[in-house]
């Protein structure tokens, strides 16, 4: 066992990928997530599980099909399965995501902006 934190400011140096998630701790098979990003990602649902979205820094906007929330640093919003969104920021947010293992960014939509999973930082 390694007994020393994790610093979101220093996993976030190591990388510079927009909408390409990092894992940086599992738990319960769960995995904690760091991503930057910036301007549009994809209509997209989770039809298996709901998702975590914490803002770190910066700004981010999730539309909904009928409405739609900004966070801002410190907040946090839970999106439950199989609802369809598209998260936003018009600058550089860096946020945390936590989902199960294995959960595709993009669910089932595909397309350029699907990163690959499991990538650790």
């Amino acid at each position: 066992m390694k007994f020393s934190p994790i610093n979101f400011n220093e996993k976030f140096t190591k990388f510079s990928e927009h909408w390409s998630p990092r894992v940086i701790a599992e738990m319960n098979e769960y995995q904690f997530k760091l991503v930057k990003v910036a301007g549009e990602f994809v209509w997209h649902d989770h039809p298996e599980t709901d998702e975590v979205f914490i803002v770190i820094e910066g700004c981010l906007t999730i539309e909904f099909r009928d409405g739609i929330v900004s966070l801002e640093s410190g907040e946090m919003f839970v999106i439950p399965k199989g609802v369809e969104h598209k998260p936003s920021a018009s600058s550089e947010c860096k946020i945390m995501i936590v989902e199960p293992k294995g959960v595709v960014n993009t669910g089932d939509t595909g397309g350029d902006l699907t990163a690959k999973n499991d990538l650790w930082v």
